[in-house]
């Protein structure tokens, strides 16, 4: 999947190494004992025929925010941020109408994942990330990051989970 991290920088080649400071970070551990994400590949890596502008066509390698073409990424970020929230959710207010305490226990109908994913902060279901690495959840939280800076780029990320 593609997602992307808001990450402040004074170049495009800063950009992007932040973004990939992000996702070393991302990759490496999660407070619960895993990885977020298996590995990552930015859209700067050449020859790459499974990965990046290969397998999800030509992206720019890191845009400023304050740019015409930026509302694209951002917007699709997001969207697949939000889609997906609201995907889980009605799973889990079916799960609540339709199955019993026991049901929702042993998972059926991956319940208790729909659960988990609602709950998310970073992983497949959060598309936008802040230069912390924290998942960006929530609209008021994209608007204040958006809002916090003056040099702020977007950097695609191609990830594994």
């Amino acid at each position: 999947m593609v997602i992307y991290t808001l990450v402040e920088a004074s170049t495009r080649n800063d950009a992007v190494a932040t973004g990939k400071a992000v996702l070393d970070r991302l990759v490496r551990a999660d407070p619960h004992g895993g990885t977020v994400f298996d590995y990552f590949v930015t859209f700067d890596q050449e020859g790459s025929t499974v990965a990046e502008n290969a397998r999800w066509g030509d992206s720019p390698v890191a845009t400023r925010v304050d740019s015409d073409e930026v509302q694209e990424p951002l917007e699709r970020g997001w969207d697949a941020t939000k889609s997906k929230f609201q995907r889980n959710l009605k799973r889990v207010r079916e799960a609540l109408d339709k199955l019993s305490d026991d049901e929702i226990m042993r998972n059926r109908g991956l319940a208790r994942h729909a659960f988990h994913q609602v709950g998310a902060y970073d992983g497949p279901s959060i598309f936008l990330y802040d230069e912390c690495g924290c998942g960006i959840w929530h609209r008021g939280q994209l608007d204040r990051v958006l809002e916090e800076s003056e040099e702020l780029w977007i950097v695609p990320v191609d990830v594994h989970f």
